[in-house]
């Protein structure tokens, strides 16, 4: 079916309204919120002195994520950039390596394997969960890689492939049953960016723990703040202490020396922030909850509108739905740019997803393998207003 792009923008723009409060307030994208126990934990961090990088709320926030993901262990750290960089470390990434990573992702993906000396090699998304597309990998690894020594190596470039980043696009998880598969015939750890996805589950596993770690993040405009911030989480202790050192500038434990026995991070955590965010992981489930609710209206209000599809959570996932998405029809791109200009005009806040990595200066160079669908949902993706407060009147 054919419509004018005035009649199809003004249909959506209707079918957003029979879900959104229209108070005259601009709505964000995705607003953080605040309580009485995030001003009451900041305040007694303050008034404890402990406001830097020691104190309890830090050893109360790492537990609280550990027992909400499942994970054994998190470690967490000033924000989610951080968490990759010190992930890809541990996992062995060196420089002059290649890391597998969608092309459709935040920039920060990408720039944490730049940290380490290494460089993307970008590969493309399902059109399904907006995430790593494990069969289209498969395919690239058969035409550009070999393994030699047990490691994996391009044939093009001769780089050693030391891993593969999936990140789990607005909170929906990647396919990760197929991509351990693909991971494990290539001899690739996986160090998953579950930065988007805190609360978000496949076959009742939370993302970031299916892979060697998971990192997350705390920013402004996540489920869960502490202003800044993130974490790494992982099953394995060792890798924890590991992780747990580097952070910390790699300084050895004793009374009153400074000794260091490797290159660290100062990468720690405030005990400022944790307070907030040990308070915000009180209020965690509920605002998922309440995301979830939102998302499941959007669902309802984009089911007969013509040339547009909600994203929805994949089979066998709860998603937290961290941004709502609606995808344009193919005949339809020429409606983006005309929808976000009229949507934010009226006090709606929208987005376009990000651009491609490939599209970058800094990575225009990179390899690259067949990302023609990534290509295509970058021209057609809009994220929608996505606050947990604005699914609050539908939450059960």
């Amino acid at each position: 079916m054919t419509t004018t792009p005035s009649a199809d923008i003004d249909q959506i723009i209707a079918a957003l309204w029979t879900v959104l409060p229209r108070d005259g307030a601009p709505l964000g994208l995705h607003e953080p919120e605040f309580g009485a126990n995030d001003r009451a934990y900041v305040l007694d961090a303050i008034d404890s002195t402990f406001v830097s990088s020691v104190g309890p709320y830090v050893d109360r926030f790492e537990k609280g994520l550990a027992d909400y993901t499942g994970a054994k262990r998190a470690i967490a750290v000033v924000n989610g950039t951080a968490a990759l960089h010190i992930a890809l470390l541990v996992a062995g990434v060196e420089p002059g390596d290649e890391v597998l990573t969608p092309s459709l992702t935040f920039i920060a993906t990408a720039n944490a394997i730049s940290y380490c000396g290494a460089r993307p090699l970008f590969v493309d998304s399902s059109d399904i969960n907006l995430g790593l597309d494990p069969e289209k990998l498969a395919a690239g690894l058969t035409e550009t890689a070999e393994i030699k020594n047990g490691q994996c190596y391009n044939r093009k470039t001769g780089a050693r492939i030391a891993a593969i980043v999936p990140m789990h696009t607005f909170g929906h998880p990647v396919d990760m049953d197929s991509l351990l598969a693909v991971a494990q015939r290539w001899c690739l750890p996986i160090v998953e960016d579950a930065a988007e996805s805190l609360g978000s589950f496949y076959k009742g596993k939370h993302t970031g723990r299916f892979g060697l770690v998971g990192t997350l993040s705390f920013n402004g405009n996540k489920v869960l703040t502490t202003g800044g911030g993130g974490a790494i989480i992982t099953d394995d202790e060792k890798i924890a202490d590991r992780i747990k050192h580097l952070t910390t500038t790699a300084r050895q434990k004793h009374a009153w020396a400074f000794m260091h026995d490797a290159i660290g991070y100062n990468y720690r955590l405030p005990n400022l922030n944790a307070a907030l965010g040990f308070a915000q992981l009180e209020r965690l489930a509920k605002a998922v909850n309440e995301k979830r609710a939102l998302a499941a209206r959007y669902k309802t209000a984009f089911a007969s509108i013509p040339g547009v599809r909600f994203v929805d959570e994949p089979p066998q996932t709860q998603s937290n739905f961290w941004l709502n998405a609606l995808l344009l029809a193919t005949d339809s791109t020429q409606l983006l740019t005309p929808l976000l200009e009229k949507t934010n005009a009226a006090g709606l806040g929208t987005r376009p997803v990000w651009t491609l990595m490939h599209k970058l200066p800094m990575y225009a160079t990179c390899q690259r393998m067949d990302v023609s669908v990534a290509e295509d949902l970058e021209r057609r993706l809009i994220n929608l207003p996505s606050s947990p407060r604005l699914g609050r009147s539908y939450a059960a």
